[in-house]
C-alpha cells in the first residue's frame, strides 16, 4: 500500500530537520560568547548557570586538546569554540571544536610567511577571532583579514590589510569585532593608524578613517548605546573617540587618555569606563622612551641605524637641521603627532557617551590621575556598579563607577606576576588569570575574598570564555573546557 500524501510530508519534514542538525550543530544552551572578553568586550556572563570555583588542569576538566602555541582568547558560539594557533615557521591555525564534546570539526591553514618580528610575550597568534554565528573573522597579522564558515570551516573572503609597523617591535595584536552586519577592526601603529568597517557577508571594505594622530595600541572597538545613537567608540593615543559605524566619520572626542592605549574600554548604560597606564610620568613623551630603548649606543640621539628602516621617512622629516641626528623635540616631532603630544602616567576615568565635537569638558565625568593602582595590560571588569582592576603583581583595585573613589585599599593576589589575560566574570564570581598559569576565584565584593587558586598546568595570557556553564580557557599550548563537578 502506497503512504499516502500527508505521511510523505511529514517523513520529508523529519529528514530535513534531521539534516539541518547534522550539518549545524544547535547549541546545547544559548549563551555565546563571540568576540574577545564576550558581549560587547565587557567579560560579563549573565547567565544563571553554575560555573566551578575550583579546577586545574587535571580536575573539572570537561575536556582538553593540543592546540600549538598562541595567546588568543577562545571565542564561544552556537555550540563551537574557536581558536587560533602557530602550527610552525609558515602556517597558522584557524580551529573548531565542539563545545560539548571537544571534537575538532573543522581547521583552516593560513600562511604567515615573513611575518615580521615580534617582542614576547607577543605572538603571531594573538588576534582573538570574532563570529556572529555564521561566519568566524580572523586576522592575521601577514594576510588581513578572513572569514570562514562555520559550518565547514570553508573561507568566503579575504580582504588584504597593510602590516602594522611599530618602533618597539611589539608586534601585532588587534582583535576584530562584529556588530550590525559590520566587522570592525583597529589598528594603532607608529607608521599608519587606521580604523576599518567591512561588510560581514561580502569581505567589501565599507570605509577607512584614518588615525594620524595614534601611536601603537592595541584597544578593541566597543559600541556605546546613548539615546538610541550606537557610536563605535575606540580608545588611542590621548584620546577617546566616538565614530559613525556606518561612515566611520568621527563623532566626537574626549581629550583625557595618555599615550599608549594597551587595555579596552567597558560600556555600561551609556558610559565609557576605562582604565591606562602608559610608559613614564606624564611629561613623559615619546622622546623618553625611544632614547631609553633604541639609543643603543646611549649618547642621547638617535640615528637612522638605531630605528627600524620603515620609519626613515619620519626620520627625515623630524630632522630639521639635516645632521644625521635627531636629538630632544626633533624626536617627538618625527614620531609623535605635533597636535597629540601626551605623556604617560596611571588613569581611571569614566566618559559619558554620545555629544559632539569636542566633548573633554562636557563628558567626562570623573577621572583618577594620582592613582597606580590603573592596570597595565588587562582591560577593566565592571559588576554591579564596581570597576574590579588587576595589574602586574597581583595588584587589584575596586571602583565606585559613580564617583570614581576607590571602594578599597589596594590589595595583592596570592599570585605575584605578570597579568596580560583580563578579569571576567559569571556565576557571581570574578576569575583573574595570572600569566603563571594560576587562575584566582574572588568573591563578587567590593572586599578582596578569594575562593580558589587554580593551576593550569603552562602559561596562560589569553582571557577565558564562558559559555553554557563551562569555562574555556587557552593556555599557551592548550585549550580547556572546565565545568563543576566532572570528576
Amino acid at each position: 500500500m502506497l503512504p499516502s500524501a500527508k505521511f510523505v510530508r511529514l517523513s520529508l519534514l523529519v529528514i530535513c530537520l534531521l539534516g539541518l542538525t547534522i550539518t549545524r550543530p544547535a547549541p546545547f544552551y544559548a549563551e555565546d560568547w563571540p568576540q574577545f572578553r564576550g558581549p560587547n568586550c565587557s567579560g560579563v556572563s549573565r547567565s544563571t548557570q553554575a560555573l566551578p570555583t575550583e579546577f586545574s588542569f587535571q580536575q573539572n576538566v570537561v575536556w582538553s586538546t593540543e592546540l600549538g602555541e598562541g595567546i588568543s582568547s577562545p571565542i564561544v558560539a552556537g555550540g563551537r569554540v574557536f581558536t587560533t594557533a602557530v602550527i610552525d615557521l609558515a602556517r597558522l591555525a584557524v580551529i573548531c571544536h565542539d563545545a560539548a564534546s571537544g571534537e575538532e570539526l573543522w581547521r583552516q591553514h593560513v600562511q604567515i610567511e615573513e611575518a615580521p618580528a615580534l617582542a614576547r610575550p607577543n605572538s603571531y597568534a594573538s588576534s582573538t577571532p570574532a563570529t556572529d554565528g555564521e561566519r568566524v573573522y580572523v586576522y592575521v597579522t601577514t594576510v588581513g583579514l578572513l572569514a570562514f564558515n562555520v559550518d565547514d570551516g570553508a573561507q568566503v573572503w579575504k580582504l588584504p590589510i597593510e602590516q602594522p609597523r611599530h618602533i618597539f617591535g611589539w608586534g601585532a595584536a588587534g582583535s576584530p569585532v562584529v556588530f550590525d552586519g559590520i566587522v570592525f577592526f583597529n589598528q594603532d601603529d607608529d607608521l599608519n593608524s587606521f580604523l576599518v568597517g567591512i561588510d560581514a557577508k561580502t569581505g567589501e571594505l565599507r570605509w577607512r578613517t584614518d588615525r594620524p594622530e595614534m601611536l601603537a595600541g592595541y584597544a578593541v572597538p566597543v559600541i556605546c548605546e546613548f539615546e538610541g545613537r550606537h557610536d563605535l567608540v575606540v580608545a588611542g593615543t590621548g584620546r577617546m573617540k566616538g565614530y559613525d559605524r556606518h561612515t566611520g566619520q568621527e563623532i566626537w572626542t574626549c581629550n583625557s587618555l595618555l599615550r599608549n592605549s594597551m587595555t579596552t574600554p567597558v560600556v555600561h548604560d551609556g558610559v565609557i569606563y576605562f582604565s591606562q597606564q602608559s610608559f613614564g610620568e606624564s611629561d613623559n613623551v615619546l622622546s623618553k622612551a625611544l632614547l631609553q630603548w633604541k639609543d643603543t649606543d646611549q649618547d642621547g640621539k638617535l640615528t637612522k641605524e638605531e630605528v627600524p628602516q620603515p620609519f626613515w621617512e619620519k626620520f627625515d622629516r623630524g630632522d630639521a637641521d639635516g645632521d644625521g641626528y635627531l636629538v630632544d623635540g626633533e624626536i617627538d616631532d618625527a614620531f609623535q603627532s605635533p597636535t597629540n603630544m601626551v605623556g604617560g602616567g596611571f588613569i581611571i576615568q569614566a566618559i559619558r557617551g554620545g555629544g559632539n565635537g569636542d566633548v573633554t569638558k562636557t563628558h567626562l565625568l570623573w577621572n583618577q590621575d594620582d592613582t597606580r593602582a590603573a592596570s597595565d595590560y588587562s582591560s577593566p571588569l565592571m559588576v554591579d556598579g564596581r570597576l574590579f582592576l588587576v595589574k602586574r603583581g597581583g595588584i587589584t583595585n575596586v571602583v565606585d563607577i559613580t564617583t570614581g573613589e576607590s571602594l578599597r585599599k589596594r590589595k595583592r593576589l596570592h599570585n605575584i606576576g605578570q597579568y596580560y589575560a583580563s578579569p571576567v566574570f559569571g556565576d557571581d564570581k570574578i576569575y583573574v588569570t595570572g600569566e603563571n598559569g594560576f587562575i584566582i576565584v574572588l568573591a563578587n565584593q567590593s572586599k578582596q575574598k578569594v575562593l580558589a587558586k587554580n593551576d593550569m598546568g603552562e602559561s596562560c595570557i589569553a582571557t577565558p570564555a564562558i559559555a553554557d556553564g563551562r569555562i574555556y580557557i587557552r593556555t599557551l599550548n592548550k585549550l580547556f573546557c572546565v565545568g563543576e563537578r566532572v570528576n
